[in-house]
């Protein structure tokens, strides 16, 4: 652990898994979960990644060390929000590894780091800024009211051509939604279901 500088970044949990949701579910994949949001999702399952918190920055080197030594071949950064910071020098330093990585944001911060794969997850509580749309790879629509289908839609409308799209319930209310969202991508062919499998299996 370190003080706050242009080296670190504040990280609330580190740790080799599965990916769960989304295009890569079912990938080993190693989780960097950064500290600090200001979104403030009500249903979000990791509120105590809100906080920072001062012992949790981490020069950059060493965090990119834990993934290197996993010998994983991916590299999911998360949070809280990511891109609240600088990703170049650990994006930089886990790509000249030979790791691809993934980011999970709420697309509402200019991404500083060339990621090798975008994961868009607007939500209700802040805009996301047009950057988001442009740069995405997935979308993913976390489903907790019937209007989100309607809502997951305009988003959609925005995203480039390329970006794949994707409706997952939120895990308390997966009972009610998950028959609705399997019902809707019938209907709708572009979507898919993402599932919170992690969760199934007792994972991390």
């Amino acid at each position: 652990m370190g003080e706050r500088n242009q080296y670190t970044l504040p990280v609330m949990e580190h740790f080799f898994t599965i990916q769960g949701e989304g295009y890569h579910t079912g990938e080993a994949a190693y989780f960097v979960r950064l500290a600090g949001c200001d979104v403030g999702c009500i249903w979000c399952d990791v509120k105590e990644s809100w906080e920072i918190s001062p012992d949790q920055f981490i020069n950059v080197k060493e965090i990119a060390s834990y993934v290197i030594a996993s010998s994983t071949k991916y590299c999911v950064i998360t949070g809280g929000e990511p891109c609240m910071y600088d990703l170049t020098e650990l994006v930089n330093r886990l790509q000249d590894a030979g790791i691809n990585v993934g980011l999970e944001t709420s697309g509402c911060y200019t991404l500083k780091g060339n990621v090798d794969w975008y994961c868009f997850s607007p939500k209700k509580f802040k805009k996301p800024i047009e950057e988001a749309y442009v740069q995405c790879n997935e979308l993913k629509i976390v489903i907790n009211h019937p209007s989100d289908f309607e809502w997951a839609e305009k988003h959609a409308s925005h995203v480039n051509d390329q970006c794949l799209l994707y409706l997952q319930p939120e895990w308390s209310k997966q009972e009610r939604f998950l028959p609705m969202i399997i019902e809707y991508v019938k209907k709708n062919p572009a979507w898919k279901i993402s599932l919170q499998t992690h969760k199934f299996m007792n994972i991390p």
